[in-house]
């Protein structure tokens, strides 16, 4: 069985060790955390499980075959590329590290070394957008004219990164893993009204290279919480709302088609029917666990892997650059070169 140490046991940690024990696929090992609370916790969820202060005494430890790691943001990539060195395979929480630079040593890290290196790109396990990407790759939808998500509530404010990071980039991973064509340029906004902390609300525009387009509004000083996406599809469209205890994604067969020869200036719209599929209720989290240890097991790749985690890096890149422009696109194509 894989043996796990879990680096961090704030906030996500303890998510991530209870998805580890529920899914009988690993187990938790041990537990790094520099507060004594934090593993006084541990120990009563956890009691098989060896406790240390020291992270990097977990990475060492030859009883430990993979690492989780859901510590704050900057210490990602240097307690990742530890652990990838020390042999021992990897899920490292959103975003994968600060930079694309730092992000692309830890997809060759990785490959160098034969190990699997997944992202914590938790919503991309849920039931909700698997349906939705089987909706999407069947053609089910048609051709994709756009992604409208709105992801607000009032806080969690965070120190270390703003709402893009904090937000953002769940829409960056769902949109990566739904989506063929690739992101050309992005633009964002963002301001913050709140003193000595980062931008707190954003908007983001993301142009595809077959045309589609995807608008973001990210926030945390919203008040009500808000999880909501519609997508477009030239033949049926769907709305996804996570915040719904069910019929979370309805999908609507509705549409507009612009008439041919003599009426090719005018519009008509279908106006269908509404279902809503049935979703796998698994728990995402055990979904994660279970394709982690699969991978490692198999050396596949897994859904939410490296470099699926750079992409999404170089996208949060791309729009925290466009900020700093006040909104002017940026290029994905040029950043990657400059980078």
């Amino acid at each position: 069985m894989i043996r796990i140490g879990i680096a961090g046991y704030g906030y996500w940690g303890p998510n991530l060790a209870r998805a580890v024990a529920e899914s009988g696929a690993a187990r938790v090992e041990m537990i790094a955390d520099m507060s004594d609370a934090a593993l006084k916790r541990a120990s009563l969820r956890h009691p098989a499980a060896a406790l240390t202060t020291d992270i990097m005494e977990m990475i060492r430890s030859p009883q430990i075959d993979a690492v989780m790691i859901a510590t704050p943001v900057n210490t990602h990539y240097p307690l990742a590329l530890a652990a990838l060195q020390a042999g021992k395979h990897v899920v490292v929480e959103k975003p994968m590290a600060e930079t694309v630079a730092n992000a692309s040593r830890l997809v060759d890290e990785a490959q160098r070394r034969g190990l699997t290196l997944m992202v914590d790109h938790t919503f991309v396990y849920t039931g909700a957008i698997q349906a939705i990407s089987k909706l999407i790759h069947s053609r089910e939808l048609g051709d994709i004219y756009y992604y409208d998500s709105t992801r607000v509530n009032l806080g969690l404010f965070q120190r270390d990164v703003n709402v893009i990071w904090d937000l953002a980039v769940h829409d960056f991973a769902i949109m990566d893993h739904l989506f063929e064509s690739k992101p050309a340029a992005i633009s964002a906004s963002a301001a913050g009204f709140l003193s000595n902390s980062p931008e707190n609300m954003a908007h983001l525009t993301v142009h595809y290279e077959c045309g589609a387009m995807a608008h973001l509004n990210v926030n945390w000083l919203a008040p009500v919480k808000i999880r909501q996406t519609l997508i477009g599809g030239s033949k049926k469209m769907v709305i996804y709302d996570d915040m719904q205890a069910s019929e979370k994604v309805k999908i609507y067969d509705r549409g507009a088609v612009k008439g041919q020869d003599d009426y090719a200036h005018l519009v008509s719209y279908r106006l269908g029917d509404m279902h809503a599929p049935a979703l796998s209720t698994k728990e995402a989290l055990v979904s994660e666990t279970e394709e982690f240890v699969r991978c490692i097991d198999t050396g596949d790749t897994p859904i939410t892997d490296g470099v699926g985690g750079l992409r999404v890096v170089e996208m949060l890149a791309a729009a925290s650059r466009s900020t700093e422009l006040r909104g002017h696109p940026v290029d994905l194509v040029s950043l990657k070169v400059a980078s």
